[in-house]
């Protein structure tokens, strides 16, 4: 176990004592009482991180549990730089200074100084990141459900019916703009083309992720353990750095759909920048943690319907957040509780198909 979450607890603690120091020493209001409500807000963002993203944790590890070595250490390496400092906090900076047409630097600036200004300007533009996002996810939901080649089914009455149409050429894209559409014409007015063209990268992202892992060569070939077989001329196993890009840039693209949700939500319950930061990369550190872990002791394998409810509990998440760009508030807690939900359920249902599978054999 330490194994898997040791860097993780030690980075919790580095994190948890500069979101102590933060709070004695900024502010109108520093000291030890401000102390312990910046530690107490730091853990709750990142139970609330790790809530919402436990699904992320196991459609990560359906990924990479055939990924070579190197392109593991790549994910925990690189990935996670991207996701705690990229998405967590550079990305909502950028968003804010390309609308506001105002520099990085004042950004930031008004991010330490302003945290009130700052987060209302990046909250008026949750529609158009939601309509990403939600994009993007409904068909990460949707392609593992419209797959003809899918015999596993968790839902037997529902899931077969989808597999039926995934004969309807682009059924999913289908879907996702109908789905974008009606979005659309619920914002109002002076936002509805905005929100049609964030919904609308986001199905262009999501393709064109497809594409380039389809040029780059596709999934390297594996053998019954999960290695790499096949070398090219030089003696490298064939697909592994091809594969390992694509699959990379997927999972960073999944991971900011992810962390979307969670940077808006939390300024619902803190503005101070710094806060959300620890508190979302301690989340966001375990999501990895937790990826690799899931990967390395097969527990894919071992609860046949894991996959399933993380793919049903993505698919509620994008529902949720379609919704909520059209000025619907949905609590963090009811969203988090459903992922959550979703995937308990699924890992009762494994042990149950288990149990019926070692008593027919």
């Amino acid at each position: 176990m330490m194994k898997h979450f040791g860097f993780s607890i030690i980075f919790t603690i580095v994190c948890l004592a500069i979101s102590a120091y933060w709070g004695l020493n900024h502010g109108p209001n520093a000291g030890i009482q401000a102390m312990i409500t910046a530690l107490s807000i730091t853990a709750i963002l990142a139970v609330m991180e790790v809530s919402l993203s436990f699904d992320n944790a196991v459609v990560n590890a359906s990924v990479l549990r055939n990924w070579d070595p190197f392109w593991k250490m790549i994910f925990l390496t690189v990935g996670i730089l991207v996701a705690v400092f990229g998405m967590r906090l550079i990305f909502p900076i950028v968003i804010v200074a390309v609308t506001a047409d105002m520099g990085m630097i004042d950004v930031v600036k008004m991010a330490l100084n302003d945290p009130k200004n700052y987060s209302d300007r990046l909250i008026a533009h949750h529609a158009e990141i939601a309509a990403f996002g939600g994009a993007f996810l409904l068909l990460v939901f949707l392609n593992f459900f419209l797959d003809d080649g899918k015999d596993t089914h968790w839902f037997k009455w529902l899931e077969r019916r989808l597999t039926n149409l995934a004969n309807v050429p682009a059924m999913s894209v289908f879907i996702a703009l109908v789905a974008l559409l009606i979005m659309a014409a619920n914002v109002e007015e002076s936002k509805k083309m905005i929100v049609m063209m964030a919904g609308i990268w986001g199905i262009v992202v999501y393709i064109g992720v497809q594409v380039l892992s389809h040029l780059l060569g596709g999934e390297p070939e594996v053998d019954e353990n999960g290695n790499a077989v096949g070398h090219d001329a030089n003696g490298a196993p064939t697909g592994i750095i091809k594969a390992g890009i694509g699959g990379f840039i997927y999972l960073e693209v999944l991971d900011a759909s992810f962390s979307f949700d969670g940077v808006i939500g939390a300024f619902a319950i803190t503005s101070d920048v710094v806060i959300i930061m620890l508190g979302l990369a301690i989340g966001a550190m375990f999501v990895r943690s937790m990826t690799i872990y899931l990967v390395d002791k097969g527990t894919l394998e071992a609860f046949i319907y894991l996959e399933h409810g993380a793919h049903y509990a993505i698919g509620a998440l994008a529902f949720i957040m379609l919704v909520s760009g059209t000025g619907v508030h949905v609590p963090e807690l009811v969203t988090g509780l459903i992922g959550v939900a979703l995937i308990v359920w699924a890992v009762f249902a494994s042990i149950r198909y288990n149990k019926y599978i070692e008593k027919s054999s």
